[in-house]
């Protein structure tokens, strides 16, 4: 298998790799970045990108994440295609395979693989995603004010997203599968509280309609099994995201859902010269400017880490 030596390693190339490329780079780290499964992460599936700083007018997400992937180039990052396929980091150098055929051993790691939003799997779904399916309320909520939206999930990021719909849209329909919402006390209070939140229980997504952008929701009664449509332009799934750390949890410390934990304060793992930024370790604001300041993050925690060894 073929070998190769670097100092500086980028897993993923979302807003915190490609940020943590711009730093590593300019600090001289030439680091080598492979994109992973989704190049340019889960902005390339969001059409408006409107609460990113210093885009006015704002902008495509896939048209955003090519000038941060213009921008690191620039300084003298080797983008490249690759999935990291497995890796060892019981010693040093750390150890990463890339598409099982080649290996990359660094002086450093940076992971920033993110994490994919879970979908109920339907084929409306995945069709009008982005045009009018979306699975974050905080990025796409604004399009959407004085609609009528569709929310699915019972837990607390459910109930946080439909009340941050509430205050932007004309009504919000909350899908909940059970005949009770696993979100904490307070939040569901929150959710039962708000005037133009409407709660159905024991209901499902039966199909999401319309055939350019969505235009209603058909749900069902898990009990009768009767279904009705309402009439809707927006329809949000919040039952989850799922880190992209299964590949590291043989080394690296994990919560109970897979975040990969890092210091407070910094991108540090409990493996020295292991660090992790943006959504594979942030279960808690999930944005694109949170992912590129931890970026940055780990980018000039590698920095240090590489000086205090005598390798930079």
């Amino acid at each position: 298998m073929e070998i190769e030596k670097v100092k500086c390693l980028i897993i993923g190339s979302g807003p915190a790799g490609y940020t943590a490329a711009i730093y590593a780079s300019r600090a001289g780290l030439n680091p080598i970045l492979y994109q992973g499964l989704q190049p340019g992460g889960q902005l390339t599936i969001t059409n408006d990108v409107e609460n990113y700083p210093g885009y006015p007018e704002g902008v495509m997400g896939p048209e955003m994440m090519e000038d941060f992937k213009k921008q690191a180039e620039r300084f003298g990052t080797d983008v490249r295609y690759g999935i990291a396929t497995s890796v060892d980091f019981s010693s040093q150098p750390h150890k990463v395979v890339i598409d099982d055929q080649k290996t990359i051993e660094a002086d450093t790691v940076i992971i920033s693989t993110g994490a994919s939003a879970k979908w109920l799997g339907m084929e409306s779904e995945s069709r009008l995603n982005g045009s009018g399916v979306s699975a974050c309320a905080v990025c796409d909520g604004f399009f959407y004010r004085g609609q009528d939206v569709v929310i699915v999930g019972a837990g607390d990021t459910a109930a946080e997203e439909a009340t941050y719909l509430s205050n932007l849209c004309s009504k919000v329909y909350m899908l909940v599968r059970r005949d009770e919402m696993r979100a904490s006390t307070i939040m569901q209070e929150r959710v039962l509280n708000t005037k133009n939140i409407e709660v159905l229980w024991n209901t499902v997504t039966d199909e999401i309609l319309g055939e350019h952008a969505v235009e209603a929701v058909r749900v069902k009664n898990v009990l009768t099994n009767e279904t009705r449509e309402i009439p809707a332009k927006g329809f949000f799934v919040a039952i989850g995201h799922k880190p992209n750390s299964d590949i590291f949890a043989e080394y690296l410390n994990l919560d109970e859902n897979g975040y990969i934990r890092t210091i407070p304060g910094t991108a540090k793992t409990n493996i020295d010269g292991v660090f992790a930024c943006g959504d594979v370790q942030d279960f808690t604001y999930r944005q694109a400017v949170t992912a590129a300041g931890s970026g940055c993050m780990a980018a000039l925690d590698a920095e240090r880490y590489l000086a205090s060894k005598g390798l930079h």
